[in-house]
């Protein structure tokens, strides 16, 4: 399946990711690998990645692995994140699953740059959640449930 052609990332339809310009790779058994081509707007003041999207990337890229190998939705309970180097160019992240219990997966991912520095990486606790039982989708979903 081409994700840019039905708006998904992995088949999961994620509108912040693509607005982001996050783009699907490749999955294996339990990584994912995403890049991001750095605009101008991700920038910070000094003109490199600003750590925000770098979180954004890393969260992506744990939440992807986490839930291709569960077969289910996911949600980041925790996530540690170390800044390596300046973000810069066109970045890959690759995310993995390090351990998958019954509802809870430990993940780790790393970013690099074109040249494979390591820009930045992230350890992260994930869940499994239920899709809502009404089936709503989170556009659906008004102000006062959230």
């Amino acid at each position: 399946m081409d994700d840019r052609e039905t708006d998904t990332i992995f088949g999961a339809r994620i509108p912040f990711v693509r607005y982001c310009g996050i783009e699907a790779l490749e999955a294996a058994e339990g990584r994912t690998r995403l890049r991001l081509r750095l605009r101008p707007e991700h920038g910070n003041n000094l003109g490199i990645a600003h750590g925000g999207i770098l979180c954004t990337l890393l969260d992506v890229a744990l939440g992807t692995a986490a839930r291709l190998t569960v077969g289910a939705p996911v949600v980041t309970l925790d996530m540690q994140t170390r800044f390596l180097n300046p973000g810069r160019g066109t970045l890959t992240a690759e995310g993995r699953v390090v351990r998958a219990g019954s509802s809870v997966l430990f993940c780790e991912a790393e970013i690099r740059d074109e040249g494979g520095a390591l820009v930045a990486s992230a350890t992260g606790i994930l869940k499994t959640v239920a899709p809502r039982a009404d089936g709503a989708s989170a556009e659906q979903v008004t102000e006062t449930e959230r």
